[in-house]
This record gives structure tokens, sequence and C-alpha cells, in this order.
């Protein structure tokens, strides 16, 4: 393992996560940030680097002597980590299983554009592309969807919520990058990270209302097109979550994933969702 990590985009859920695991465990973090402000609201101590990932000369000053560099940055911005980075720094990257949609956007195609960057340095390392992240403090899946489901009587989902999920929660993300830093990789690779098991949608509903303490809304099977229709209006009730025609297309399609690589790869054994929602909802809101 390395004993200095550069950590590029670490005033964000997963690069804070990351910083107080390296922390804990004896490893100094450099966060490479882009507003102080937002790293102070962290509450971790080390003095960050301003750096945009839009100005290649402060990225490469910022990671001028990086022996390991993590980005938890959107995976667009791979080619300027890479351009900016030390030729013999180990590279980790967080990706997104986005990059699978039958319905890409801006978030995908930016993945696919990263994940080809990457492949096409030849750099050592790995980019990892993990499902929906849970558990991260101020994350707004799980906590999201809880309040949500607060005020609604009833739950319309497309098919019933029968596409199937598989979320993984944010301290698993954390110990496999820090398994990716301690593992020597050749050449750019990739990996998905997920959590151990795929279930349908309406079952991780009923999970996360279960683990939130919340009434469990009746599910009805709804249309796709009027469930589309409504979203934007969503924007307009006060203290209603807003719901985004991208998220209910997505509901449509299974995210379920192959772990063996993730677990030969770097030896992780995800923790069931259950304890990982327990480990969610058991923190202060």
């Amino acid at each position: 393992m390395p004993s200095v990590v550069h950590v590029v985009g670490a005033s964000g859920r997963s690069g804070a996560a990351l910083c107080r695991a390296l922390l804990a465990a004896g490893i100094t973090p450099v966060p490479v940030v882009r507003n102080p402000a937002r790293w102070a609201a962290t509450g971790l101590d080390p003095a960050p680097r301003l750096a945009d990932l839009g100005d290649p000369t402060a990225l490469r000053a910022a990671l001028a002597e990086a022996i390991a560099v993590v980005s938890t940055a959107h995976a667009r911005h791979a080619p300027a980590v890479i351009a900016a980075a030390p030729p013999s720094a180990r590279l980790v990257f967080l990706g997104s299983t986005r990059k699978f949609t039958r319905w890409p956007d801006a978030h995908g195609t930016g993945v696919l554009a990263g994940e080809a960057a990457f492949r096409a340095s030849g750099r050592d390392g790995v980019m990892l592309h993990p499902t929906m992240i849970y558990g991260a403090q101020g994350e707004d899946n799980v906590q999201r969807l809880a309040a949500l489901l607060r005020r609604l009587p009833v739950l319309p989902l497309p098919q019933g919520g029968a596409a199937l999920v598989q979320p993984i929660h944010q301290s698993d993300v954390t110990r496999c990058i820090l398994a990716a830093l301690d593992r020597p990789w050749d050449g750019p690779q990739v990996l998905t990270i997920a959590g151990p098991r795929a279930l349908p949608y309406a079952a991780f509903v009923r999970a996360v209302a279960e683990a939130a303490g919340v009434r469990m809304p009746r599910i009805v099977p709804m249309p796709v097109m009027p469930l589309l229709a409504l979203a934007p209006l969503t924007r307009l009730v006060p203290l209603f979550p807003t719901i985004r025609a991208t998220e209910i297309r997505r509901l449509l399609e299974d995210k379920a994933f192959d772990i063996g690589p993730m677990r030969a790869e770097l030896e992780i054994q995800p923790i069931p969702l259950p304890e990982g929602l327990a480990r969610t909802f058991a923190r202060p809101q």
C-alpha cells in the first residue's frame, strides 16, 4: 500500500470517505479539490491542494510528486488526470455502471469516454464501476427514497418494480479502492463493483422502508409514459423530492452484475443489503 495517496475530488462523498479510511489506516491523503470551503466542511485535517480539473497547469502541480492517484471525480475527467499524473503513478478511477444503460445520458457517455481514454493510455491502474452507492454521508439514494416513501400513500412503479438492482454500500466502495491501491496492476484494467446479490426494485424499496421505519406504501404497477409525463411536476411540489425522467426509464432495465471478478481481483466480500441499510439509518438524520 502506498504511504501517500493523492485523492482527486476529495470533498465529494466517496472522496471524503476514502480520505477518512486512509487516515484511519495511517496513510497520508493529499486532497485535491476545487472548492476549499467544501473540503473544510468535511472536518478533515489535511490541507488541500487547489486545482480545477479544467486547469491542466494547476492539476499537474497538485499531482507533481504523486505515487498513487485516486480520482473519485466523474470519470469524464480521466483524460485530465492521466495527463497531469506522473508517468509512474498508479491510477485508480471511480466510474459508474451507468455506462451500461440503454438510455445514454451525459453521465453515462462521460463514463464511457473516460474509460476509453484510460484504456488507450496504457497506464497501470484500474477503473472501478460501482452500481448505485448508498450509505455515504449526505447520499441521496436511499435517504431520498425514504423521504419519498414518507409522503406517498401509493408508489407507482413501471412493471411494478420488477427490474433488478444491486446497490453497493459506501464502505464497500472504499474497501474496493483501498484494495485496488494495494494491488500491482499491469496496464489499464476495468472492474464492476456491486453488492452481493441483485433483487427486484420493489423488494429494495421494501427493505429501505423497513430500515428507515417508514410505512410501506402500496406498490401500483403503472405504464411508463404517464410516469414520464408526471415526473416534471414533482419539482413544483413543496418538500417533495424531484423525480427525473431518466430515473424512471432506468427502472425498466435490470442492473445486475457478476461480482466474481471483484471478489477474485480485490478479495472483497460486500456486505448484505440489510446490514448496509441498518448502518445507513443508524446515523442521526
